[in-house]
């Protein structure tokens, strides 16, 4: 019976070639795993995102968890004293323009952000809700955008001063017969500077120095607008000039206060209304991060949650539902003003307050 002849294996022969997309896979595979036993393999670093904020950690911090919540994004958040917030956080911005650190800079007034912009160090962006808002309280460049504004009024303890005698007017401040009476923050920063640096626009230099130096002479000088607020409350003080926030915690918290919004007559002056403020920082370490938080903080529903907290503020965004508890430019007089001017003008301003205000306390 015939041997079958034994198969020859003929090593020379090309091995089997794997189809492509397994050959890939292998290749992906072999390759994470050796990145892997190397150490080499890293998870992706957290998102996140660093602002410095004006606004009190009170009212502010509670927004930056809810952003956290829904996207993920952790917010580094820089806060400063109530008296020295605003010039403080923008002289760190100045300081670190070369090498930036922050993403978002929130300011709880306008005149230190066009500053900024003024040197250079704002991005421009366009957020989705960017026509919402009134054409007056943003950047036509989108280098700013206002919204949850304040109003600088007067609050005028109910104990103290009866509605017939109750002031009408900022310049009440200067009467004699109030003399040690009344109280308003340190004109250095914050709100208070950015009011001075209105009233320079509205009135005149001249006339608006005199207004100052009026003021010094016949008010206490208070380190904050919550420390004008809380004299009032206490009966230290029968009226100051303050923002509406600190007003309305003395107000909520029972003590014996009610708000003047000053200078109403026809013809007057009108109550100045002073936004909040968002930029981004030009070159900042977190672009995409910066501008989700700046959509997101100009959107009605964190507006609504300014509007109804504790800060009561005063809605902008024409979508924004929540109904004010104070007054708003549409129910009372608005000081007219051009924040673009007040902020040209606040070297000249600055230099007249540091002047008569450094040793004031």
């Amino acid at each position: 019976m015939p041997v079958a002849a034994p198969t020859i294996l003929n090593r020379s022969a090309s091995p089997q070639k794997l189809p492509s997309p397994i050959k890939r896979l292998v290749v992906v595979l072999v390759a994470l795993s050796g990145a892997m036993a190397g150490g080499c393999f890293r998870p992706p670093p957290p998102r996140e995102v660093v602002v410095y904020t004006a606004l009190d950690q009170e009212f502010s911090k509670p927004i930056f968890d809810a952003f956290t919540r829904q996207t993920g994004i952790e917010v580094k958040a820089r806060f400063d004293t109530e008296s020295t917030k605003t010039l403080g956080l923008a002289g760190a911005l100045i300081a670190e323009r070369d090498r930036p650190r922050c993403d978002v800079f929130w300011n709880n007034e306008a005149l230190h952000t066009l500053r900024l912009k003024e040197l250079g160090l704002l991005a421009e962006h366009h957020p989705p809700s960017e026509g919402e808002y009134p054409a007056e309280y943003r950047d036509s460049e989108g280098c700013w955008h206002g919204f949850a504004a304040r109003a600088r009024v007067l609050v005028v303890n109910t104990n103290m001063v009866n509605e017939a005698r109750r002031p009408q007017s900022i310049r009440d401040l200067t009467d004699p017969q109030w003399y040690d009476r009344v109280g308003i923050a340190k004109p250095l920063y914050g709100t208070t500077a950015t009011h001075a640096a209105c009233l320079f626009v509205a009135l005149g230099e001249g006339d608006a120095k005199d207004y100052f130096e009026s003021v010094k002479r016949n008010a206490r000088i208070m380190s904050g607008n919550r420390q004008v607020a809380q004299a009032v409350g206490s009966g230290e003080l029968m009226f100051g000039l303050t923002d509406t926030d600190d007003a309305m915690l003395e107000i909520e918290a029972g003590r014996p206060v009610t708000i003047v919004y000053p200078d109403q007559e026809p013809g007057g002056l009108g109550t100045l209304f002073i936004p909040n403020t968002l930029a981004v920082l030009k070159d900042c370490p977190h672009p995409e991060e910066s501008r989700q938080l700046v959509d997101y903080l100009l959107s009605p529903e964190v507006e609504s949650r300014l509007v109804m907290g504790p800060s009561a503020q005063v809605p902008l965004n024409r979508n924004t539902k929540e109904k004010p508890r104070i007054e708003t430019p549409s129910t009372v007089r608005p000081m007219k003003v051009d924040f673009q001017q007040a902020a040209e003008a606040w070297n000249t301003v600055a230099e007249f307050l540091k002047d008569e205000f450094t040793a004031a306390d």
